[in-house]
């Protein structure tokens, strides 16, 4: 049983928004390392992410949930219901939106969600760095009109704006609790999730149009090598859904997905702290966004939520 110490606050913080918000960055800057892969294309985040931030007098436990967007497959769905069971686990609510974006449709869906919920909710203006100060006081009150936010913190994930003045004042919603994760955890996330997660990020970034939401990694092996205990084998595959998108992936001669290795286990070795030897597959699994089995095998898992 976990002890409650006294004046030690603890709690879980929900991050919610639309797709391409910042929340990866948010969640990344805080924790101070990737646990969540960043792209400038939407619904990047398919399951929720946790990170922990530990401090001497607490510990916040932080949920990157998929961006909220009307659903076209079973995946989305799955997307769809992971954001929305986060909201009845936490502590703290922070709704985030980007200050270069209008008040659209997407966030009136998000506030329609939230409306009657008894969470405090905190309205997080990210990207305050790309707009005029001027900006910001016309976009407070286009929010404020529709909602009663517990407060309004403006700030710029990328570059750390207000960011320690956002965390200071979540400190103070939290209720007294014990620490759930030893000190230097900083996610829940087993290393083969982070794994897969690091090599989809790559896949995002090198390649455009179809592809992006039409694959998942899955890691087929990892394991350390008898002969030289310091480098660590890891095999995987990317899934596509359609011949012409395999193509695609392994690239002319094999050079794209040559290029997504070289890329992934830089970063797979940063996490590992080891050598790694990375061991990349592509295999067709036609339509699998659309069937509950293969979401199942690919690490999307309905019961967990």
């Amino acid at each position: 049983m976990l002890e409650t110490r006294s004046g030690y606050k603890s709690g879980f913080i929900s991050i919610i928004g639309r797709p391409n918000v910042g929340k990866s960055t948010f969640l990344n800057r805080v924790i101070g390392q990737k646990i969540a892969i960043m792209s400038d294309k939407p619904q990047t985040t398919r399951n929720k992410v946790q990170g922990v931030l530990t401090s001497t007098d607490s510990q916040m436990i932080f949920i990157d949930t998929p961006g909220i967007h009307k659903p076209k497959h079973k995946l989305g769905d799955f997307m769809l219901k992971v954001a929305k069971n986060t909201l009845r686990e936490v502590d703290v609510i922070l709704f985030m939106v980007n200050a270069e974006q209008k008040l659209g449709k997407g966030d009136e869906f998000i506030l329609e969600m939230l409306a009657g919920n008894s969470t405090p909710v905190f309205l997080v203006i990210n990207k305050i760095d790309q707009i005029h100060p001027d900006e910001l006081l016309g976009i407070i009150e286009s929010y404020k009109e529709r909602y009663e936010f517990a407060e309004i913190i403006p700030i710029s994930a990328l570059q750390g704006n207000n960011v320690e003045s956002l965390l200071d004042t979540l400190s103070k919603y939290l209720p007294d609790g014990p620490q759930y994760y030893p000190a230097d955890q900083v996610t829940d996330h087993p290393e083969r999730f982070i794994i897969s997660e690091l090599i989809r990020e790559k896949v995002l970034h090198l390649t455009r149009e179809e592809i992006p939401h039409s694959i998942a990694v899955v890691i087929d092996k990892i394991r350390r090598d008898e002969e030289n205990n310091d480098k660590i084998h890891v095999s995987a595959t990317i899934m596509v859904e359609r011949d012409s998108q395999k193509g695609i992936v392994i690239g002319k001669r094999g050079a794209l997905l040559k290029e997504v290795g070289t890329r992934a286990r830089k970063d797979i070795e940063m996490l590992l702290g080891s050598k790694v030897y990375l061991e990349l597959w592509v295999k067709v699994q036609k339509d699998w966004r659309n069937k509950s089995t293969h979401l199942r095998d690919f690490g999307f898992r309905d019961d967990e939520y």
